[in-house]
């Protein structure tokens, strides 16, 4: 009897690792001399980002470590640096194990200084969204109070009280002064701090997700990434999407254990990411689907100006990879697309090849290395192939619960997801929607009630619905549908969602109505709003 072509691919997955780690020359960066000094990272800094910049300096000194708007850096020079801030976040401002870093930093070399160097203190590193208007950044520091914050010159009004350094730009304190300081070398942490993630909680406000993936989590996502895409040591990796969002995080820390330089910039541009491929002979692009599509858009022409050859994979994530998308672009760059499949409360639990994709169309693909997927009923029991029910996770990145104290619902050691999905007869994974009303749109997280609560505090709305629908680009757009009490224009109401909530909160368009749909019970019916626009 034939085994299930599930366990077939799973069997395979094992095989292919050793001859994956061959291939992708990780086995060829590890040499005797590096045991000893890897080994005696360990033991300071434990499973922490610390340990994996510390490690990637010894096997790869020389090695660039990043590439960005002001040049190169060497891992050697990072590490040097890092030891340096440390040093000095001690000795000026008390930073030590347990004390709550905060990072409000776009892409940059200066992003990973300050996460590397608080992690080496033991420090628990807070990520803070840059596209977060104002009174967003306030609430939320407010409520986290960090003991520093890292910043970018841009951010220096979001400060207030906070003792606080400057990471890209001018300030009084910055992390460039840290690096030439003389203070003494910081002692070994009492315990690894965790990477804490802002994600929103079902009333729309960010919640923190305190991070500390397993050795076993990384490293399954990291054999499951070289078998199946083939990435190699050594190659730059272009990250586009935010380092403080999971996606961007969890690719950084790949980059670090192969050795790849991490190519970076501010702000997401696609012809300069394109130039940067062949500039720099990137292997790998971490993108969002939105970015995949502006690619796209540069045209054939511009593309074909650029030499692509060195890329070896295009790394989507998310939000929701639509297959005409997937299609298209494999159409343009080659068999070179993956998409990943998880979240800021689950790391990343599938991955789809090209072959996927092209294959079984819409699938997000298999479970990674040491990740495991269960399609659940309302009873909480497995549902048969093909069937939609819950999706659940588990693995060794896997978060364990939000800092307040909830989590997500938990079962048989796997976590919701909050998505509705079925399994395929290959073991495939396919999301057919959500459980909540959350939506996803350009690679961000947005609830309704949040937006609906910001466009109702405007004088003149009396009630307002926001719903997400298929978009190409986005993979959801926002529309709102308001009731008004006087005369308002759709873009009064954009531009007032845009001066008080991120940006990617700002619905792309506002229906204004003289009533909502509303059942029997007088429940509105968001699914009759957002078929209207579908």
């Amino acid at each position: 009897m034939r085994p299930p072509d599930w366990l077939v691919h799973a069997a395979g997955e094992l095989s292919g690792v050793s001859v994956a780690l061959i291939k992708s020359g990780v086995w060829r960066s590890a040499r005797p001399a590096h045991l000893v000094p890897i080994e005696r990272a360990l033991r300071q800094w434990g499973q922490s980002m610390a340990a994996l910049g510390a490690i990637a300096a010894i096997r790869f000194p020389d090695q660039p470590a990043v590439i960005d708007e002001r040049g190169t850096i060497s891992y050697r020079e990072l590490d040097r640096r890092c030891s340096r801030q440390a040093a000095a976040l001690r000795a000026q401002y008390g930073i030590v194990a347990g004390s709550k870093v905060a990072v409000l930093c776009r892409n940059h070399r200066w992003f990973l200084e300050a996460t590397l160097a608080a992690s080496r203190l033991g420090a628990d590193v807070l990520f803070v969204n840059t596209e977060f208007a104002p009174p967003q950044l306030k609430s939320v520091l407010e409520r986290h109070r960090p003991d520093l914050l890292i910043h970018d010159e841009e951010f220096a009004d979001a400060v207030g009280d906070l003792p606080s350094v400057v990471a890209w730009g001018n300030g009084e304190v910055t992390l460039d002064q840290l690096a030439d300081s003389d203070a003494p070398e910081a002692p070994r942490p009492d315990k690894p701090g965790h990477i804490t993630i802002l994600t929103s909680g079902t009333t729309g406000a960010p919640k923190a997700a305190p991070r500390a993936p397993t050795a076993w989590g990384l490293a399954g996502l990291t054999a499951s990434t070289l078998n199946r895409i083939g990435l190699r040591a050594g190659e730059p990796m272009v990250i586009c999407p935010p380092l403080f969002h999971g996606l961007g995080l969890l690719n950084s820390m790949l980059a670090l254990f192969l050795g790849s330089p991490l190519v970076l910039a501010r702000r997401y541009d696609a012809a300069a990411v394109l130039a940067s491929v062949d500039t720099n002979r990137a292997g790998a692009i971490v993108a969002v689907p939105v970015m995949l599509q502006r690619m796209l858009d540069v045209g054939p022409a511009a593309i074909a100006e650029h030499d692509l050859r060195s890329l070896r994979a295009v790394i989507s994530g998310a939000a929701a990879l639509g297959p005409a998308l997937a299609e298209r672009f494999i159409a343009q760059f080659g068999p070179v697309l993956c998409d990943a499949y998880g979240s800021s409360e689950i790391g990343i639990a599938t991955m789809a090849t090209s072959r996927d994709l092209i294959e079984a169309p819409g699938t997000v693909g298999r479970p990674c290395l040491g990740s495991t997927v269960r399609i659940l009923g309302d009873d909480d029991q497995p549902v048969a192939t093909g069937v939609t029910g819950r999706i659940f996770a588990g693995g060794g990145l896997v978060f364990g619960g939000y800092s307040d104290g909830s989590s997500k619902t938990v079962v048989d050691g796997r976590m919701s997801t909050g998505d509705l999905g079925h399994l395929d007869a290959a073991g495939r994974l396919f999301v057919d929607g959500r459980e909540d009303d959350m939506i996803v749109s350009g690679g961000e997280n947005v609830y309704p009630v949040e937006v609906e609560d910001c466009l109702m505090s405007h004088p003149h709305v009396v009630e307002a619905v926001v719903v997400g629908v298929p978009d190409e680009e986005f993979g959801q757009r926002l529309v709102a549908y308001v009731v008004p009490n006087a005369e308002v224009t759709e873009d009064e109401l954009i531009q007032h969602v845009r001066a008080n909530l991120a940006r990617y909160k700002a619905p792309r368009k506002v229906v204004l109505v003289e009533d909502l749909p509303r059942n029997a019970t007088g429940k509105i019916l968001r699914n009759k709003l957002g078929e209207q626009e579908s």
